[in-house]
């Protein structure tokens, strides 16, 4: 049986089609659109996997879990920068620590569900805000916007997420 046989197809339209969050203005309603595809669609291509296959690196890949610990922590620290602060050592800890093989399912879905509640959270704070403000990123306090680290989120989350189901559709397939 071919995976797309076992994934059943998205019963309703993506997120930013169903008309919710109009309350919100359009680019923090982007964004929380997209938190809420990330975790649909994770939840869509893992819900099947093992502890063994989020932390499986078929052809090399990064693993699963690597990337849904990076989702979370990474929306942390844009958010972070996104408020003019800068990343404490406990962030820079989270940071180096999103690779180590080991992680739990129960963990790992709840580290990413509480990192998006927290991040839309964070967002429609910043909502209002000048999309313009001069921000800095890093340590080479690289140049950005508000406007810039609002969209990266979303942009930045997809772009795992894909990674994350082109992965769980490997593990499927070489699972069977």
């Amino acid at each position: 049986m071919s995976t797309q046989q076992t994934i059943a197809p998205a019963q309703q339209p993506e997120p930013w089609l169903r008309g919710t969050l109009t309350e919100v203005p359009a680019v923090a309603r982007g964004i929380l659109h997209a938190f809420e595809l990330a975790l649909e669609d994770v939840s869509r291509w893992c819900e099947s996997l093992s502890d063994v296959d989020l932390n499986a690196r078929p052809f090399e890949l990064p693993s699963i879990a690597f990337h849904l610990r990076h989702i979370a922590r990474s929306l942390d620290r844009l958010l972070t920068y996104a408020e003019d602060k800068q990343l404490s050592g406990e962030q820079v800890a989270l940071l180096k620590s999103e690779i180590e093989p080991g992680a739990h399912r129960e963990e790992l879905f709840a580290e990413l569900s509480q990192g998006l509640k927290d991040a839309a959270q964070r967002v429609r704070a910043l909502a209002g805000a000048d999309l313009e403000q001069l921000r800095f990123v890093g340590k080479k306090q690289m140049p950005t916007s508000v406007g810039g680290l609002l969209v990266h989120l979303a942009d930045h989350t997809q772009r795992h997420v894909g990674q994350v189901v082109t992965t769980a559709k490997v593990l499927l397939a070489r699972n069977g």
